[in-house]
């Protein structure tokens, strides 16, 4: 007599469909002491509602002819989502979130807002997951669902991509040291500056300014990359490293 799902929530609810023989005309199906709604019975199969229950509970069906064997259902738990790691990412998706939390094991489905993915399970207390892109820039809930449940919701904030308008000076000297200008747009969550893949010291000004001070590099014209929680940018060519005077 297998039951499919073999468990459920502990808030009950969870369809259940019991297959074997002689199962028509059921007067009952107990799940330990406690009995659950049935929606569908023909000799062969019975459909139920699992009623709420914790733990390991026996299941048998009922009939005219008497009482069928048991078999086991398990009730899971409510998860508990307690931090993503990181909380923030491209309006375009396809970074990978981490959720730490409590119950995940059973994780199906984890959504964002109105978009959802399927998530890796590593552990019952943690998940990885692709992020699905994001219908527009701004906070969305998330939550997951397990066999247990669906989480309490934590905030993921999706980012727009930064663009590059113009860098101010365009040159300067290898030795490094030139404040360079950079504006765009959505420069507000700007993690990296690099010139020619030289890593840069920056500053964010607003989300349309950043004052960067260009580090040492080679005679000639290099790209110029801005990072931001949203994605990058760059400008190509778009600084010029020029030899120092001498006599």
């Amino acid at each position: 007599m297998p039951i499919s799902p073999n468990q459920g929530s502990t808030s009950g609810g969870t369809t259940i469909t019991i297959t074997g023989v002689n199962l028509a005309n059921a007067t009952a199906v107990h799940f330990g002491s406690r009995t659950a709604t049935i929606t569908a019975n023909t000799p062969t199969a019975i459909t139920v509602i699992a009623p709420a229950g914790c733990g390991v509970v026996d299941v048998s069906v009922t009939t005219a002819g008497g009482t069928s064997n048991s078999l086991s259902f398990f009730y899971i738990g409510p998860p508990i989502a307690v931090s993503l790691a990181p909380d923030s990412g491209p309006t375009a998706g396809g970074n990978t979130v981490t959720v730490n939390g409590y119950g995940l094991s059973t994780a199906n489905t984890v959504s964002f807002g109105s978009g959802s993915a399927t998530p890796t399970v590593v552990s019952d207390s943690q998940l990885s997951v692709v992020v699905p892109a994001g219908s527009s820039s701004g906070s969305v809930a998330v939550t997951v669902t397990t066999t247990g449940g669906t989480t309490a919701p934590l905030a993921y904030a999706y980012v727009d991509a930064p663009t590059l308008v113009s860098l101010t000076p365009t040159s300067g000297s290898a030795a490094g040291g030139t404040s360079v200008t950079v504006n765009g747009t959505n420069l507000a969550s700007t993690t990296a500056v690099t010139f020619g893949g030289t890593t840069a010291s920056f500053a964010v000004l607003n989300s349309t300014t950043l004052v960067a001070l260009t580090p040492s590099g080679t005679v000639g014209s290099v790209d110029v990359v801005v990072t931001t929680e949203g994605g990058s940018a760059t400008s190509v060519d778009g600084f010029t490293y020029v030899s120092g005077p001498g006599i």
